[in-house]
């Protein structure tokens, strides 16, 4: 039997909030890696976990705007399919959103530490998704 992915509408207003919501994620992981007195174990999870939140709701912001509705569900990897569809250059979007949720797990409930090349990759992503959302939500 196929997946059911839920869905939930979404105005230019709300997504606008949630490429703002992305934004500060990811800023957030970014002044984590960017500590110059070498940076905790533990924090990189955190700086790993943020993309993660940013992409997720980049995408969000993403899809309402364009198709005016979000994913909504326990299972994020719904997302990739609507953000595929939202914009025409949805592939490569939807393929950088599945890199972060990959280590969504590992990142917000792993009992290992992310290294900080991992970290680094993921913000990477994070930040193709959330510039995208910002142009979106700008239109």
């Amino acid at each position: 039997m196929p997946r059911m992915h839920r869905r939930a509408s979404c105005t230019p207003a709300e997504a606008k909030r949630r490429a703002a919501i992305a934004s500060a994620y990811l800023e957030a992981a970014e002044c984590i890696l960017k500590e110059r007195s070498g940076v905790k174990e533990e924090n990189l999870s955190v700086a790993a976990g943020n993309p993660v939140l940013a992409g997720i709701a980049a995408s969000d912001a993403i899809c309402g705007k364009r198709l005016r509705k979000v994913h909504r569900g326990d299972d994020h990897r719904g997302a990739i399919d609507l953000l595929r569809t939202a914009v025409p250059d949805g592939k490569l979007l939807a393929t950088k959103l599945g890199r972060l949720l990959d280590v969504k797990d590992e990142a917000h409930y792993g009992i290992f530490f992310v290294s900080t090349r991992k970290a680094s990759e993921i913000v990477r992503s994070a930040r193709t998704l959330v510039g995208r959302a910002r142009i979106e939500v700008e239109r």
